[in-house]
């Protein structure tokens, strides 16, 4: 079996080159390498950007430099494989708010043209979309206690409402994406689903204050750097472990019921800012410096998934909760401390 994973040499991307590297497959790993997400990190850019292109070399995985955009390139590389996994995006609020014409390009040509790489190559594909797709009208619905927001009930599924709140391009960018995803299944008969992503960690991530906050996090209780909470620290999300999500594209491949599918955590893998921060701070031993700023447009202040749909129909659950997840993630960080200081 052969699989295409478009954005290979990213976070997610490079988990899933690796799972199924290890499950016997050929593993085209397609990406085109680009640096914009690193800017403001303070991070090695060159030397994080490369960290997973030569980690999935070791691995065997075939890897491409090319772009998305570009359909020709993905319907020729694409050619002969049996799945398609779709990683690659401009994941960040700011960044699609800086540069619009970058986020619809990518988020919504991108997908696109993966959507075409499989129905012309009739072949099962799996996008990533996100929570922000629901937008943040649940910020108004909230109770705050010591430490998160609660809302009653706590999990979200995928019939409620979306694109509702302050919305930014990325919320666009992404939901229009998905409508694709549901296009292309009505009338192509694609066997395609959208996978409804929230709060991402795990080793191989370069988290900054864009995007990744829970290895923004650490990283900068590893280094000793101050970290900035945006708002209260209350906020709430159900994260997921980075090895969770390949066993999810997996499961997709091996059911393949098309649809839109929450692929989270659950509440049972809940967490605000604040209780991730103790929980980073107990795993090193020092304390996080701490610093607060305002709300930033966008922003979702709560968001725990209802993960019943990919239980049934997937056969699919996480497996790994933050109280592993975390430091598993900060072990990775002080083996590689020397990517972030520059």
């Amino acid at each position: 079996m052969k699989v295409l994973v478009t954005g290979g040499c990213g976070f997610i991307g490079s988990h899933t080159c690796d799972y199924f590297r290890r499950e016997g497959w050929d593993v085209v790993a397609y990406d085109n390498m680009t640096k914009f997400e690193l800017k403001r990190t303070g991070y090695r850019e060159d030397a994080v950007r490369d960290y997973n292109w030569n980690l999935l070399g070791e691995l065997g995985v075939e890897r491409v430099r090319e772009d998305i955009r570009d359909l020709e390139q993905l319907l020729d590389r694409s050619s002969g494989c049996d799945f398609l996994v779709h990683t690659a995006a401009q994941p960040a609020v700011t960044i699609s708010m800086e540069d619009p014409l970058l986020d619809l390009s990518t988020n919504i040509q991108g997908t696109v043209n993966v959507l075409e790489a499989a129905r012309r190559h009739n072949i099962p594909v799996v996008t990533c979309a996100t929570i922000h797709v629901y937008g943040n009208w649940l910020n108004q619905e909230l109770k705050e206690t010591e430490t998160r927001y609660v809302r009653e009930p706590a999990a979200v599924d995928e019939n409620a409402a979306t694109m509702r709140g302050n919305l930014t391009p990325l919320h666009a960018s992404k939901a229009a994406a998905e409508h694709y995803v549901k296009a292309y299944i009505d009338t192509y008969k694609v066997r395609a689903a959208s996978f409804r992503l929230t709060g991402l960690y795990g080793p191989q991530q370069f988290g900054g204050e864009d995007h990744g906050w829970v290895a923004n996090f650490s990283i900068r209780n590893v280094l000793g750097w101050p970290l900035t909470i945006y708002g209260t620290g209350k906020q709430v999300r159900d994260v997921l472990y980075a090895t969770d999500v390949p066993t999810a594209f997996h499961a997709f491949f091996k059911n393949c019921e098309p649809g839109i599918y929450n692929i989270g955590g659950g509440p049972e893998h809940a967490i605000s800012l604040i209780e991730c921060i103790r929980l980073i701070d107990q795993t090193t031993g020092k304390p996080s410096e701490i610093q607060y700023a305002p709300d930033r447009h966008g922003d979702l202040r709560y968001f725990i998934c209802d993960i019943h749909q990919a239980k049934t129909k997937l056969k699919w659950e996480p497996q790994v909760r933050p109280a592993q997840g975390v430091p598993r993630l900060i072990g990775w960080i002080k083996e590689n401390r020397s990517l972030f200081s520059t």
